[in-house]
């Protein structure tokens, strides 16, 4: 297992809308990640950080963010055990990829950024 000590002082040191911008950031990178045969490990990667990300942020978040949130770390969990099937399968890739975009977009105008209301 990582030590994700240091990520995590890194990563709370931003502002709650900033953390949920990476978020969505990783939750893209996923998408690009997922459409090249060699991003395997890159994707596993992404998928078990933003759980991550997510655990280290929902305390902060109102309550229907973080319920929101809980049910995007639910769904990278399912994923993450699901991999190897997902994977080998170019149409549940694709899937993953666009579901993960779906939820990059959310994740985005949530954190406030776009907008300016934070």
């Amino acid at each position: 297992m990582k030590d994700r000590s240091a990520v995590r002082e890194r990563y709370l040191r931003d502002s709650l809308p900033v953390r949920l911008g990476g978020l969505a950031a990783n939750l893209s990178r996923i998408k690009s990640f997922a459409a090249h045969e060699g991003g395997r490990e890159a994707v596993e990667s992404l998928l078990d950080e933003s759980k991550f990300f997510i655990e280290w942020t929902g305390s902060e978040a109102k309550i229907e963010q973080a319920e929101e949130l809980v049910e995007l770390q639910i769904q990278l969990a399912r994923w993450q055990h699901n991999w190897e099937r997902i994977w080998s399968n170019r149409e549940q890739r694709q899937e993953v990829a666009e579901h993960a975009t779906v939820w990059s977009k959310r994740v985005l105008e949530m954190s406030g950024l776009l907008t300016g209301t934070r």
